[in-house]
């Protein structure tokens, strides 16, 4: 075979063009090599307009940024039972390098599957359990909530907002006191409600949720929930919601007031990355306003000038390090101090979150 050093500069550059695409020259005869496989599991449809659209559009954007590296697949509509247990060995079994699960109580399943499969890397999306294989990541949502509810508080004027909440775990609570400190920040007689509707992704049930909300006074809602329900709701009866995990206003134009949008596609590709260079570690990733990961964005028309200006501010000094939505002085229901002035809640205790702020109403169910 002819040395390297005497091979013409024409078949270099063929080589050199071969292998930056993803494929082999034998002569004049290319050969492609076959990307590795991603896997993702939904929760939800991906027609939600919530988190399962938006950790869609991730998976298609990282798709098409490592074209030749990563084909990916998905599947929708997994409940967090043992269905979920026996996908995850199907698709390890179907020769996917990386399976993504993309909810909290796939956790126990993932861990399980995980162990069975050492040469399968999976990745759980909010959860904290880590294995030699198994890593976690999330967004920092209680950012983008924090930011929605410095509009809010710009917006309201009977000083209650509304919260449709899916299930009362950490999470959850996180972005349920985010939002009224940021109101808070802007009104300190905010006062938020919430109704608690036990599913991720139930329409029906969100938007009943959304209509009680506003027969008891809430003129602004915020959700933690997947559908657009909630916005079509406030659109029906004349007040104001927000986008949450994608933007909303295609289902009420004038009420949605500006939308908290993950990008999935800042974790998913460095992530994908690093597997494709064999460099990745079973590391937490958790990603806010500072990496792109979440922002607020789509304002509506019903926000003045002044008040973007001033939620933007806010998401710019998030970015620079200069704020944090649990800086202190913060304060429990009972009125005592959880994080003094000039302290911020620490990531441990915000991962175990199980309180409500004070300017939250009612039991935060156990």
């Amino acid at each position: 075979m002819q040395n390297w050093r005497h091979t013409s500069n024409k078949m270099k550059n063929l080589v050199k063009a071969c292998l930056a695409v993803g494929t082999l020259c034998f002569g004049a005869t290319q050969v492609t090599l076959a990307a590795e496989k991603a896997a993702f599991v939904y929760i939800g449809p991906t027609g939600d307009h919530g988190w399962t659209y938006s950790h869609d559009q991730g998976r298609l954007k990282a798709e098409q940024a490592l074209a030749g590296k990563f084909t990916t697949s998905h599947i929708e509509n997994v409940p967090e039972t043992a269905d979920a247990e026996r996908v995850f060995r199907n698709l390890a079994q179907q020769g996917n390098k990386v399976v993504f699960g993309t909810s909290f109580g796939y956790m126990n399943q993932m861990e399980k599957v995980s162990r069975q499969f050492p040469n399968t890397i999976f990745m759980h999306a909010t959860g904290y359990k880590k294995g030699k294989n198994l890593g976690t990541y999330d967004v920092r949502t209680y950012e983008g909530a924090y930011l929605l509810g410095v509009v809010a508080g710009g917006k309201t004027t009977k000083n209650t907002l509304g919260v449709v909440g899916s299930f009362p775990i950490p999470e959850v609570v996180r972005n349920i006191n985010a939002f009224t400190l940021g109101a808070q920040s802007v009104n300190p007689r905010i006062k938020t409600k919430v109704i608690w509707v036990n599913s991720w992704f139930n329409p029906g049930k969100e938007r009943d949720a959304a209509l009680a909300l506003i027969s008891q006074g809430a003129d602004v809602l915020m959700q933690n929930t997947d559908s657009p329900a909630v916005v079509q709701a406030a659109a029906q009866k004349g007040v104001y919601a927000f986008g949450w995990d994608s933007d909303m206003s295609k289902f009420g134009a004038n009420a949605q007031l500006a939308a908290s949008v993950i990008h999935w596609e800042k974790i998913y590709v460095p992530l994908l990355n690093q597997v494709a260079s064999k460099t990745w570690k079973p590391t937490s990733i958790w990603w806010g306003v500072p990496q792109g990961a979440i922002n607020i964005e789509n304002f509506g028309p019903a926000v003045p000038a002044p008040l973007k200006t001033k939620a933007l501010a806010v998401r710019d000094a998030i970015q620079k390090g200069q704020k944090h939505p649990f800086d202190g002085p913060i304060y429990n229901q009972a009125g005592s101090v959880v994080i003094p002035q000039g302290k911020r809640l620490s990531d441990d205790v915000l991962s175990k979150m199980n309180f409500y702020v004070k300017g939250v109403e009612g039991a935060l169910p156990k």
